[in-house]
């Protein structure tokens, strides 16, 4: 069953809409309803998981001066750091 019902569309919208109909050989109508179910089924998958993570303390290596960046990159990059 098919409802005819009239739709105000923005230009940018209708000319993305044309674009695509031709690059599918497909009718305006029939790409348009493509692209709607195509939106539409979005909202039916499932969503993601929230990805949490927990901080852990590493703890301090003694004779590293954790204020000064300059000794931090030649300690973990060595003195050819740049």
């Amino acid at each position: 069953m098919s409802v005819r019902t009239t739709v105000t569309l923005d230009d940018d919208v209708v000319e993305r809409v044309r674009r695509e109909s031709r690059s599918r050989g497909a009718s305006f109508r029939d790409t348009l309803n493509d692209l709607l179910r195509t939106a539409l089924s979005i909202e039916n998958r499932p969503r993601r998981r929230t990805l949490r993570i927990k901080p852990a303390h590493m703890g301090y290596r003694p004779g590293l001066n954790y204020d000064d960046v300059e000794s931090l990159l030649e300690y973990g990059e060595g003195e050819q750091h740049r």
